[in-house]
């Protein structure tokens, strides 16, 4: 079976590297020295602060060996020096509501590092998926629970 690779941007990369960096370097000395120190306070049994501290331990572990796998499968994607002119993993996509005229700024990039609050949409998404392929000028729809909405491309860059 063959290993499936993970999109990501360089930036999203980067990111997820720094995570890992900080939870090996930072948080598991961190949480060691907390189970430590509660440890000395005597009986386990009744020691929340050993649980509690036991429990962010697995935590960050988890998440450690998480991080590894995905940084291992990674897939980096850069068209940063190509600038295609068709909207593609990673770009930097201007789109107008044709509607109420309200335009807004997405980047595409991959589930991992999806975060609507900064306007990051997986390539998974509905929005994402229409519009992959398009270009400056191109109107698209788009399937909404209200219906349809159309869109214009704005302006596409790599950055």
């Amino acid at each position: 079976m063959a290993t499936e690779l993970i999109p990501f941007t360089p930036q999203g990369y980067a990111e997820l590297k720094a995570e890992l960096e900080n939870l090996k370097s930072v948080e598991r000395p961190k949480v060691i020295q907390e189970i430590a120190d509660a440890r000395a306070h005597g009986d386990l049994r009744e020691n929340a602060e050993y649980h509690a501290a036991r429990e962010k331990q697995s935590f960050i572990e988890g998440r450690i060996q998480l991080l590894e796998d995905q940084i291992s499968r990674a897939n980096i994607i850069d068209f940063t020096k190509d600038q295609p002119k068709a909207v593609m993993f990673g770009a930097y996509v201007t789109i107008v509501d044709e509607e109420s005229g309200e335009s807004k700024t997405y980047r595409i990039v991959g589930d991992l590092e999806a975060d609507i609050t900064k306007n990051k949409l997986s390539t998974g998404s509905p929005l994402s998926k229409g519009l992959m392929g398009r270009k400056v000028g191109d109107t698209f729809e788009i399937k909404v629970p209200k219906g349809v909405k159309e869109y214009s491309v704005l302006e596409i860059n790599y950055r």
